[in-house]
């Protein structure tokens, strides 16, 4: 009795060794045996906006490494991606533009938090991205991207120039169906295949002295627009720009200032832009409707005739028609409108003349 009971037994023990060895050998073969990812390596890829894999054009403020706040129309970022959804992350609402894979830019009006750019899941393989924003009252508050598991940011592509513009509401595009993006100063520079930035307000003048007028020679210096008084200043350091275009003196006509202190502050403000840019090419555009055209000119002269051969004036005559469609309302060229001068400014631009052009 005693010798069964402990065969028994033993038997017993030999089954249960048996079954916690076959457990132990499934629970191994699942976990190493077969292709499967832990919790944490499951969960999507978060970018910080500190990615050295995402690339900023326009003013942007970057002192909070957690939320990169863009300001003035046109400001954009740029990068690439592998994976087939890509989501943006924005701390405060906003209107954007999208362009996936040199695409069209697509507008999300009034968005906010996580921000599904694919909802319509893209084709294998690598991606390009920008993401900007049109218009001069509303700024980007970057969070960073949300991408597919194990998907990563890639260098994006960009051209090694960048252009400049410094305009009122017709180079911020007021009016126009995308703002910003429909202005002839980023579609030059989308023609040229460079990189762009608007330095634009709506309702401003070139000169502070011009009445009840603001003046882009003292608001170009700051990093945010004319919403902001107490705006910080910008560091010109940071993004020396390959060429400068200028379109200023239409508010400032409508404002009443003389020609002589339009002149004087016309001077004064591409010294200033000089000093910090001393090897930049400056173009200065003749108005599209002709206001401040001689004082222009006269600043554009005098500067050469002191020795900086490298400001340019830009006899604009005969690229809009007054009264025609290439106008929205007289003054603010339309998106035809704003095309023409693209086409006739890109040409100029790419040959870089010598002297009046």
């Amino acid at each position: 009795m005693a010798m069964g009971a402990i065969r028994r037994y033993a038997m017993v023990g030999i089954v249960l060794v048996v079954l916690v060895l076959a457990i132990l050998y499934t629970l191994y073969a699942m976990l190493w045996l077969h292709p499967m990812r832990s919790t944490m390596r499951l969960l999507p890829v978060q970018v910080s906006p500190v990615s050295a894999s995402i690339r900023y054009f326009g003013r942007w403020d970057t002192t909070d490494r957690s939320d990169y706040v863009s300001y003035w129309s046109g400001a954009y970022l740029k990068t690439a991606f592998s994976g087939r959804h890509v989501k943006l992350r924005l701390r405060e609402v906003a209107d954007l533009f999208v362009s996936i894979d040199g695409g069209p830019n697509v507008p999300y009006r009034q968005v906010k938090g996580v921000v599904n750019l694919t909802p319509v899941p893209l084709s294998g393989g690598d991606h390009s991205l920008r993401v900007a924003t049109g218009s001069e009252w509303t700024s980007i508050h970057f969070q960073g991207l949300i991408l597919d598991v194990a998907a990563r940011t890639l260098t994006p592509l960009v051209s090694p120039d960048t252009i400049e513009f410094i305009g009122d509401s017709i180079t911020a595009g007021y009016s126009d169906s995308m703002n910003g993006l429909s202005s002839y100063a980023w579609l030059t520079a989308e023609r040229l295949g460079v990189e762009h930035e608007q330095i634009a307000a709506s309702g401003i003048c070139l000169s502070s002295t011009a009445p009840s007028c603001s003046g882009m020679d003292t608001q170009f210096f700051k990093l945010q627009t004319l919403q902001y008084p107490d705006s910080p200043l910008w560091d010109t350091r940071r993004d020396i720009p390959d060429t400068v275009v200028i379109n200023l003196g239409t508010n400032d006509y409508n404002h009443g200032q003389t020609a002589e202190a339009f002149e004087l502050s016309y001077l004064a403000f591409i010294q200033n832009l000089r000093q910090r840019y001393p090897n930049t090419p400056i173009y200065v555009l003749r108005t599209f409707s002709g206001y401040m055209e001689l004082p222009t000119r006269a600043a554009v002269y005098m500067l050469n005739a002191s020795g900086d051969r490298n400001v340019f004036y830009v006899d604009t005559t005969g690229w809009l028609t007054p009264n025609s469609s290439d106008f929205n309302d007289g003054i603010h060229p339309s998106d035809s409108g704003q095309n023409k001068v693209a086409f006739y400014l890109s040409a100029i631009l790419q040959h870089r003349h010598a002297g009046e052009v």
